[in-house]
Parts: C-alpha cells; structure tokens; sequence
C-alpha cells in the first residue's frame, strides 16, 4: 500500500501559493484494509475515507467508465489493482493529474509542470468530454488563476465547445452548477467564468439570463461601453475590489438582467427592466436554488439602483419609502450590501472607472437621522393604535429636515 498527495495541493505547492485542502490517493490497497487501521469511509459513488487522526480524504485509487450521460454516469473500479497513473489519467487539467511521494518527488506522467510554465489549462485526455461538470470546472479555475496568467488550452476550449454542442451539460444538476458558480464567484476574476462559458457557448445553458445581455445596447452618454453584458462584467471586476460577500458578487452580476427583456423597437432605452429583472432573477433563483439571501439582495438591486443614482433629486417621502423598501431600519447590514452593489454599479463603465459615489453618504445621513426617534414618547402622545402611522411621520419630518441640511451645506 502506497500513499501520494495528489491534485489541487501539489499544484498550489508548485505554484507557491495557499494549500486549502490536501487530497491523498492509496495505491494497492482495499477498503477493509483502510478499516482495520482506523480510517472512517465516507464515500458513497467511491471508496474514500477520513484519515483517524488529521480527518484529511484518502480515497483508493480508481478508474472510470461512462455508462450514462451526465456527470455521475460513470462504472467504478476502485481494486487494489488500479495504479496511480490510471487513477491521475482520469482527471480533468494536466496540472491537477501530478501527484508527490512521502520524500517530495513529483510525479507528473502528463507534463502538468509543463502547462504550469506555460499557463495553460490544458485537459489530460479525451475522457475529459465524458464529464459535463468540467466545462464548468475548467472555467472556475480560469477564474481562479487568471491574475497569474493563466489561460484555456484551444484545443480544450474546442473540446468544451463539443461537449456544449452535444447537449450534455443539460444533464447537470443546480447544485452542482450553482457550487462551481459560487466557487468562480469568490475567486480573484469571477468575470473570466463568465467569459469563459460564453467563449465555449455554455453561458447559454448555464445562464442563459446573463447571457442574453451581451449585443444589448444601452444609452452611450450613461453606458459608454454601451454593451449591457459588458456593463455586467464591468461591475463584477469592480465589485471584487469592494466586497468578497458572495451576495454582493452575485447581485453586481445580474442586476441589469431585465435590459435583454425589455421592447427591443425602444432600445437603447428599457423602461421597465427593473420589474422584468426581478422576475428573470426569480427564474435563475428557482432553476439554479440560489440561496435566498442572493436573491433577495439580488431583488433590492434590481428594483431601486436607480433610485440611488439619483437619490439627491427624490423627496423626503421617496427617500423614506426607499428606506423602508430596503428594510433600513430593521436590517442596517443588508443595507449596507446593498450600497456596496449600487458602487460597484456606477464605476462599472468606461470612462467612470474612477468616480466616486457620494450617493452612499448621502442615504446613510439620512437614515442616521431618523434614528433621533424616541418610540416611548410617541406611544405616550399618540396611543399604540396609531404607532405605525405617528413612526412614519415623525421619520418623514426627520427626513425632510436632513434634506433640508444637506441641501442648504450644498449651496
């Protein structure tokens, strides 16, 4: 029985970055033998096992054969009998199919050092195409490993673009989908699985909402880049900058997705995308079981960015109804990524890249003002039957003198 740390942790090793998680595969051994020395099985479709003291995966060596369509349609053989070489030639990149020994040496039978050098996301061998979940996996780590250069091998993207053509990804499950999604959202360049999926035609079947914002035109004088899917992309690389909150990330994305929806004999400008996009939202929620959380941000982003934009022109009472549309009282954090979103959204155009967003400042002046409120005293004169109503005027008032303050210190 022979053990070699495998995969992701001997590739970071060679990259000089964070180890996250380390992986080990077990040569010439059989489950029993893993039980009788401690180890906890844990794997259902293959043998893998929990080491008894460090808790870290070994999983026994294995091949695979595709019987089925989708990700999970695959023969296993796990036998003692399986040698490391077969069991790295079934992964997916030449850089994740090296493994290490005990003493440090690398083995790399598929010059996965190689493509390190050159930068390249280069797949093993043609039974990449047998696993639909790869086209999203390859774009996950173009995502991941964009800022050191790296690229998709042509002839692996050409092979992704097959895999799209034959219809397998529809065999994907939304878990699965949204997981590599969550992944390339926390990366360093979430926007490069965007491109890259679309590059290979796949954003078409996995988003096809986001997808079809790209050729959407939107006015030049606010959008000089003038392309709503470019504008999305934008917003994701500035957003990054701004917050590692999934949500956040997320909700940059598909904040415009209602524009590919809109009269296209109106275009480039799309009344009402605001509605539309809070039901495409709904419709990407519901197919990919987006956490609720995203979506609901999602929602808010859709529905009153806009509003924000324009924050120093609205009235007190438009002020206090965005507000209380934003839950701003009750639920200061969800306000705040909110905020976040609407900056990302202004800079994410050419030739704004650098402007700042005061509208934030602006919202929290006001909402810092209506926190003056003293509920006993009002209870007291009004009487728990008008509460609501004595709140939301007395918030008004508040509102209406802040806006007053803050107009006259900009005259």
């Amino acid at each position: 029985m022979e053990t070699f740390l495998v995969g992701g942790a001997v590739r970071d090793k060679l990259l000089n970055i964070p180890i996250k998680d380390e992986d080990w595969v077990v040569v010439g051994a059989r489950p029993k033998d893993l039980l009788a020395l401690g180890y906890k099985q844990v794997g259902k479709g293959f043998p893998v096992f929990l080491h008894p003291d460090s808790k870290q995966e070994y999983a026994l060596a294995r091949t695979e054969r595709k019987k089925g369509t989708g990700h999970t349609g695959f023969d296993i053989d796990a036998s003692e009998h399986v040698s490391l070489e077969e069991d790295l030639l079934r992964r997916d990149l030449t850089i994740n199919a090296m493994a290490q020994t005990k003493t440090g040496e690398i083995i790399d039978p598929f010059n996965g050092q190689r493509d390190l050098g050159r930068k390249l996301l280069k797949h093993v061998s043609d039974a990449f195409a047998e696993d639909p979940l790869r086209v999203l996996r390859v774009a996950r780590f173009a995502a991941c490993f964009r800022h050191l250069g790296f690229r998709v091998a042509p002839e692996t993207l050409e092979l992704m673009n097959n895999m799209v053509q034959s219809g397998e990804l529809e065999s994907l499950v939304a878990e699965r989908i949204w997981k590599e999604t969550e992944l390339a959202l926390a990366s360093t360049t979430p926007g490069e699985y965007i491109a890259v999926l679309r590059e290979c035609e796949a954003l078409k079947i996995i988003l096809p909402e986001v997808n079809a914002l790209f050729g959407v035109p939107q006015k030049s004088k606010y959008h000089p880049e003038i392309d709503t899917g470019i504008h999305a992309l934008m917003c994701l690389e500035r957003v990054i900058k701004l917050s590692d909150d999934i949500a956040v990330r997320y909700a940059a994305l598909v904040h415009d997705v209602g524009k590919a929806a809109t009269d296209q004999s109106k275009w480039p400008s799309h009344s009402g995308h605001e509605a539309l996009g809070i039901a495409l939202q709904d419709q990407i929620a519901k197919r990919l079981r987006i956490p609720n959380e995203h979506n609901q941000l999602a929602a808010l982003v859709c529905e009153h960015h806009t509003k924000l934009h324009r924050i120093q022109q609205l009235q007190p009472i438009a002020l206090l109804n965005l507000l209380e549309s934003l839950d701003a009282f009750r639920r200061p954090e969800r306000l705040e990524k909110f905020l976040l979103v609407c900056e990302a959204v202004v800079p994410g155009r050419i030739g704004f890249e650098d402007q700042e967003y005061p509208q934030r400042d602006y919202l929290n002046a006001v909402l810092a003002a209506t926190r003056d409120l003293n509920f006993a005293t009002l209870l007291a004169e009004k009487g728990k039957g008008n509460a609501a109503e004595a709140v939301k005027n007395r918030r008004l008032q508040l509102v209406t003198d802040k806006v007053a303050e803050l107009s006259a210190s900009n005259d």
